[in-house]
């Protein structure tokens, strides 16, 4: 597989593998991506509904009274761990359940993992809609995040690996854009149970999870395993008959050799994740955690999970600040769509560099308003100005919706070989989870401390990335997922280093004529070429 994968048998490298748009992949597609509307719904819920009255005052009354204390700072009145641990535990438990969600993708397919997935987060759902007390609302959303961590583990390689090469990058954003459409769905349901008066609006905010959770459970007992899973699990017949099906031809024999002989090697690697140490995978290991802290890192999350309670900050009053939630969400929704259009157009590195810049003036221009006009004790900003950073708020959100977003998720699971790719995407997954829980439990805390200078700070890290993504990050459009090797890495200016020295497992030669290391690797390598 590294390095396409080939042996004499195999199809050349670079060839393009007929392929149809089936029906069947594009409803296979969407049933799958209702992973990413559970994701959505989970971030977009928690920020709206800790800024409900009803929800501080059951659970976190120390809170509560801040809020009502007119002398407390502006930035500080909702900085408690108890707060953001709610937040956060869902990232934490995730973070968690990635190792475990690796072997079952792998043993068991992608298909029964997601179904996992779904069955852990009715559970949660039950639990935190019903919740009588702080206890039974954090291990309602540990269950929320073990499902997070084994969905975010088999959606993404389920869509690589189910879509036609030419589209890929398109129908993998769709776990993405219900990401986005699960945030905006949660923004909208917290604008209305907000106006409850009753007291039980955040019980239907929590319960209404449901709703995804179901979809996503009905939509992994509707699909069929991709055929890349089968084939490495030893159902080769079952795997050809899927291709053959998801394809919509018969002609299937070049690519199902490429996924056959993809899968041989796999079943070499004893231990993927010592395997994943590697030299030869150090590019996709290296490229896949730094797009996962950067993702964080841009300040996204903070926003996305906080904005009711970031907007309250800055004095837009409680319904204002949801209905300029409700604003961001459905921008988030629209500019992913653009992504989705033209991420297999205009490629993955053209977005990333254009939202950088996006991204980082927005956030200066942010820091800039909010030194000027929110201080400690000020009654907010005028509305002029309220509009204004709602504004910069949806510019900065829409350069993330079509870049860093789908991207982050995109590029590691096209990139990495099949025998370490559940291992690599583990480790993605684990990462992202890990600075999703670390920027959730911090945020708060942050804001009180940095106040404006929050902006600044992930604005400087927006920097850093763009940096990394200019000299560091290859395009990976429009290449088979098991051709990255020869057609990426090899011929990348900084990573080709690490690709020298290794013979292909049980080559016969070059198909292509080229250089024997051209079929793939052994585990030995050439100590003077990899110096």
């Amino acid at each position: 597989m590294a390095g396409g994968g080939l042996s004499a048998s195999a199809p050349p490298a670079g060839v393009e593998f007929e392929a149809k748009i089936t029906p069947i992949v594009i409803i296979s597609c969407i049933m799958a991506a209702t992973g990413g509307l559970m994701f959505g719904y989970d971030v977009g819920v928690s920020g709206g509904v800790t800024a409900m009255p009803d929800f501080l005052k059951k659970f976190f009354p120390v809170v509560y009274r801040k809020t009502l204390n007119p002398d407390d700072s502006n930035y500080c009145k909702y900085d408690n761990q108890g707060l953001q641990l709610f937040t956060s535990s869902l990232y934490l438990a995730g973070l968690t359940a990635t190792f475990f969600a690796s072997y079952t993708t792998r043993t068991l397919g992608r298909r029964l993992t997601m179904l996992i997935a779904g069955v852990f987060f009715i559970i949660g759902v039950v639990l935190n809609a019903a919740a009588q007390d702080l206890a039974m609302l954090i291990i309602g959303r540990i269950l929320l995040g073990c499902g997070v961590g084994f969905a975010n583990q088999a959606v993404p390689l389920f869509l690589s690996e189910i879509a036609p090469t030419r589209i890929r990058g398109g129908l993998n954003i769709l776990f993405q854009l219900n990401v986005t459409i699960g945030i905006l769905f949660a923004n909208l349901v917290n604008y209305g149970t907000a106006k409850i008066k009753s007291g039980y609006g955040w019980r239907i905010s929590l319960g209404l999870a449901g709703v995804p959770a179901l979809l996503l459970t009905v939509g992994a007992l509707i699909v069929t395993d991709t055929p890349n899973s089968l084939i490495e699990r030893g159902r080769l017949d079952e795997g050809k008959a899927v291709l053959r099906k998801i394809r919509g031809t018969d002609k299937v024999e070049p690519e199902y050799l490429e996924l056959v002989e993809a899968s041989r090697i796999a079943k070499e690697v004893k231990h993927p994740f010592r395997n994943l140490m590697k030299r030869r995978n150090r590019p996709q290991l290296i490229i896949a955690i730094a797009l996962q802290i950067f993702q964080q890192c841009t300040g996204i999350n903070a926003i996305m999970f906080y904005a009711p309670v970031l907007f309250d900050t800055l004095g837009f009053g409680g319904d204002a600040s949801l209905y300029s939630t409700v604003i961001t969400g459905a921008v988030n929704v629209v500019s992913t769509l653009v992504s989705v259009y033209s991420v297999d157009k205009v490629g993955r590195r053209m977005l990333l560099l254009e939202a950088g810049i996006q991204m980082f003036l927005s956030q200066v221009a942010i820091a800039i308003i909010l030194g000027i006009k929110v201080t400690d004790n000020s009654n907010g900003l005028h509305s002029g100005f309220g509009i204004l950073v709602v504004v910069l708020v949806c510019t900065f959100i829409s350069a993330f919706a079509w870049s860093w977003g789908p991207l982050g998720w995109l590029i590691p699971s096209e990139t990495f070989p099949l025998e370490t790719r559940s291992a690599g995407q583990s480790v993605t997954v684990c990462v992202n989870l890990l600075f999703t829980f670390v920027i959730a439990q911090a945020f708060l805390s942050m804001l009180c401390h940095f106040k404006f200078g929050i902006f600044l700070f992930f604005s400087g890290w927006v920097l850093i990335m763009s940096f990394f993504v200019l000299f560091l990050l290859p395009e990976t459009k429009n290449i088979p997922i098991e051709e990255m090797t020869e057609r990426v890495w090899k011929k990348h200016w900084f990573w080709k280093r690490y690709m020298d020295g290794y013979e292909g497992v049980g080559a016969v030669g070059s198909i292509n004529g080229d250089h024997a290391n051209k079929n793939g690797y052994s585990n030995g390598f050439d100590p003077v070429s990899n110096l």
